[in-house]
């Protein structure tokens, strides 16, 4: 198994296309590649399919998956909102690819065994996610689903994903990997808690009517009471939810909650809306969110991995999202330094998100302000 990424900020789609491919060949070192995952961004929309086009024609025989973005991410530079073309390539002996496209209103029947993984990648308008997720979770419960959303126009119709030797502008396109192939994933989330983990006492459907006994809303209010000034000013904006998902612990980090957002509230009777059912959860607990917890979060989590991981990691994934980057941390190529610090010159491509499709404690989740990171090694050894 071998993988290569590459990038390039070059303007003329054909020059960033041949930089790209180039680099691809030099990486892979000989080695056939199976799969391409391809992204390119918005500065070269007149020329999307040419890009993919070209890519194909030059690695004849490789599968090829991708979609148009608004910045791209490859070989350790993240090039916001910038002409980029970015690409990981993988040479997969004993790994069997089934790509796959889904029209809205239709529901998944893929091939494989119960431990393959998905790579899916979806466009913004008109994609059921909120069915296709769930399904592909059933049907493959011991593998991994990992992608994003595609960022590259905000129109419907104007984004493209590329499957093969073809491209569509809507739905979802992705592909199934069996075989010899493991996927470890790292979703770092962006948050920190902030007060205690919460009994659920009164919820029904996304509204949050009880905790610990008493109102949501007064709860809060001594929440940011106790808080320090710095984090009473991201209660403006920057405050989350966090859901547990695994309900036999007794005891939280912030890495058990799945984030979600708070839609408003209702002074009469105290409670809070949220982006998410809150039935059958009984732990929530209130988290923030800034450039010092998202850094920190991403470091934990990837020096956890770090520690953790088997031997035999040959390239990754990144879908990260438009929230994060330059915008978020002031600094560019945040994420992807991060990841080479914690696992070294590993191989990494992936795009700037309208949305982040990747597991938390076992169950696949669309995210936002996620750096969700797919990392790909043969099956030898288990984390």
């Amino acid at each position: 198994m071998r993988f290569a990424a590459a990038v390039s900020d070059a303007e003329a789609s054909d020059r960033a296309t041949d930089a790209v491919v180039a680099a691809l060949r030099r990486g892979l070192d000989g080695a056939h590649a199976d799969l391409v995952c391809l992204f390119a961004s918005a500065q070269h929309e007149a020329d999307w399919l040419g890009v993919a086009a070209r890519v194909r024609k030059e690695l004849p025989g490789a599968l090829l998956v991708g979609c148009s973005a608004r910045s791209v991410i490859g070989a350790g530079r993240e090039l916001e909102e910038a002409p980029g073309v970015a690409a990981l390539a993988a040479s997969l002996p004993g790994v069997s690819l089934h790509p796959f496209e889904l029209a809205p209103g239709t529901t998944p029947e893929l091939p494989g065994p119960e431990d393959a993984h998905v790579l899916l990648l979806v466009d913004p308008f008109g994609a059921d996610l909120d069915a296709w997720i769930p399904a592909l979770d059933a049907r493959f419960p011991r593998g991994a689903t990992l992608g994003g959303v595609a960022s590259g126009a905000m129109q419907p119709g104007r984004n493209r994903l590329f499957l093969d030797d073809g491209a569509v502008r809507a739905g979802a396109v992705g592909v199934v990997l069996a075989g010899d192939l493991a996927v470890d994933t790292v979703v770092a989330q962006g948050c920190r808690p902030v007060g205690p983990p919460l009994f659920v006492t009164g919820a029904r459907e996304n509204v949050l009517y009880e905790l610990d006994g008493g109102r949501p809303l007064d709860v809060l209010q001594r929440i940011f009471a106790a808080a320090s000034p710095a984090e009473q000013r991201l209660f403006a904006g920057s405050l989350f939810l966090g859901i547990e998902l695994a309900p036999e612990q007794s005891r939280f980090e912030s890495g058990d909650f799945l984030i979600r957002n708070l839609l408003g509230s209702d002074p009469g009777s105290g409670a809070l809306h949220v982006a998410a059912n809150l039935e059958g959860h009984r732990v929530v607990q209130f988290h923030l969110r800034d450039a010092t917890a998202a850094a920190e979060d991403l470091e934990r989590r990837l020096a956890r991995y770090a520690a953790a991981r088997s031997p035999g990691a040959a390239g990754a994934l990144l879908f990260s999202c438009l929230g994060r980057g330059q915008g978020l941390y002031g600094q560019p190529d945040h994420d992807s330094r991060a990841f080479a610090r914690a696992l070294g010159p590993l191989p990494l491509a992936g795009f700037f998100c309208n949305g982040e499709i990747g597991p938390v404690e076992g169950k696949t989740f669309l995210h936002g302000y996620t750096s969700a990171f797919g990392i790909f090694r043969t099956r030898g050894g288990a984390i």
